[in-house]
């Protein structure tokens, strides 16, 4: 049994479920819907899947070494996480001025189901909070050479730690989603719904400032 590969999943686990923007974001659209969701935490892969094959062909060596790519590339991150918390916080402010109500309403079809609209959107945010997260590539560039056995070609190597990585990210966003959805007739309460849709604006919020206005993340 390849003990440096069950360290990897168990480090790799924790990684990916470690809260952030991402699993913000997804909570954010599972309240609206279980399609919105599953679109973000979908999107949320597809973003991982842009570091990790980065990493595999070392082009995210770039983005560490060169400070101005870099920080471009953190600027980015931090101005769209930032649009996303301004985003919800005057989502909730609108719903309250025009129906009292704070409960997240995606936009539905005559079948009653989300239209292809809303999931793309959603799609598009967890795939952009995601691949615009510039410690990424520094996490992927000092993680994954460490368990690449001496002596055994990179490349293999690398390549199944990454799927590994994008593998568990699929079972982890999902899974949190569908989770919002199956508690969400509580948690779609106007009062609650308020809470936690505010709670992931302010949280969005405060990491965009922190990458737009911090030091250079290296």
């Amino acid at each position: 049994m390849d003990a440096q590969l069950i360290a990897f999943t168990g480090v790799a686990a924790g990684m990916v479920a470690l809260p952030g923007a991402d699993f913000t974001v997804v909570v954010r659209n599972a309240l609206a819907s279980r399609t919105a969701g599953l679109a973000t935490a979908l999107g949320v892969a597809g973003g991982l899947l842009v570091h990790t094959a980065l990493a595999v062909a070392g082009l995210a060596a770039v983005l560490v070494t060169v400070p101005v790519i870099f920080r471009t590339v953190q600027l980015l991150g931090g101005a769209y996480v930032l649009y996303l918390g301004i985003s919800a916080l005057y989502a909730i402010r609108r719903r309250s001025s025009r129906d009292g109500s704070s409960s997240p309403v995606p936009e539905e079809d005559e079948s009653g189901r989300p239209v292809p609209r809303e999931f793309r959107r959603a799609l598009r945010q967890g795939f952009l909070t995601n691949a615009l997260n510039p410690k990424a590539p520094v996490l992927f560039l000092s993680l994954l050479p460490q368990f690449v056995p001496h002596g055994q070609p990179p490349l293999p190597r690398t390549l199944l730690l990454a799927a590994l990585v994008v593998v568990l990210a699929l079972i982890w966003f999902p899974a949190v989603a569908l989770l919002v959805d199956r508690l969400g007739r509580g948690l779609r309460r106007p009062r609650t719904a308020r809470a936690i849709e505010g709670g992931s604006g302010v949280a969005l919020t405060g990491l965009g400032l922190a990458l737009v206005t911090g030091p250079l993340l290296r």
